[in-house]
């Protein structure tokens, strides 16, 4: 009965296509029937799912649905990136748990394979991306979703710190050296991400505060550097706030013995 009702649901709201990959959801256009709602979609807790250059990413994803009559399944979670990204999970793949008798939460895991053929191809991944589904109710009311929600993907930032010399006069230079790369989907590896703004903060030794020192602008190939004068014991590290595209990313801070 439940495969039977999943394809006439199918069949009046949201269209299937097969791939060369496989079977996935068709992007559709909004539709339902009945009194049925979707409530809540969250990803990742909330936060851009983060990908490096060649590790697979998971991230949860939660749709909360109501319906008088009970939730009976959620057909399928669909992500849509810029064309030709997208990722896809199956209703076998789909755990619902009731909240109510008329709410339930159902929960899968979405991945993100920066070296796939398919699914997830390139730096034009990060990007904003839009999540599909199909909820069905116990008496056949369902909902479909082209963006019941939208998330971020993100490349991955690496940032260093490197103060010298160490030991150092106090009121002398220090030289603070860094550097700034991303993943690079493309080549799955990491590269220098260029002409970026990034901050350099100090902390006293015995302080648990880093304050703001000056703002440093990323060469072509993503170096850093910079100098401050020596005037204490302690630490400094680089901070990048990220963009669109980039995670945010702190170095760990190098510490400076001032004599």
């Amino acid at each position: 009965m439940r495969a039977t009702m999943r394809l006439a649901l199918l069949g009046a709201g949201a269209a299937l296509v097969t791939t060369a990959m496989g079977a996935t959801a068709a992007r559709a256009a909004d539709g339902g029937s009945g009194n049925i709602t979707i409530d809540k979609v969250v990803v990742n807790g909330g936060k851009p799912v983060v990908v490096g250059a060649t590790r697979v990413v998971s991230a949860k994803v939660s749709v909360t649905a109501s319906d008088d009559s009970g939730i009976a399944e959620t057909s399928y979670i669909s992500a849509w990136g810029p064309h030709p990204n997208y990722a896809q999970i199956w209703d076998d793949e789909i755990t619902c748990v009731k909240v109510s008798a008329t709410r339930s939460t159902c929960t899968g895991t979405l991945t993100f394979d920066p070296q796939a053929s398919t699914g997830f191809v390139g730096n034009s991944a990060a990007a904003t991306w839009r999540l599909a589904t199909l909820v069905s109710a116990n008496d056949y009311d369902y909902i479909h979703r082209d963006a019941a929600t939208t998330f971020k993907v993100q490349r991955e930032a690496r940032l260093t710190t490197n103060a010298s010399p160490e030991p150092v006069r106090k009121g002398r230079t220090i030289t603070v050296n860094g550097l700034l790369s991303r993943a690079d989907w493309d080549a799955n590896k990491y590269t220098g991400y260029a002409r970026q703004k990034v901050t350099l903060q100090y902390r006293k030794k015995n302080s648990s505060t880093y304050t703001d020192v000056k703002t440093v602008t990323s060469s072509s190939t993503g170096s850093l550097k910079t100098t401050v004068t020596a005037s204490a014991d302690g630490y400094f590290r680089y901070r990048f706030a990220g963009t669109s595209t980039t995670a945010t990313v702190t170095s760990t801070g190098d510490f400076v013995d001032v004599r």
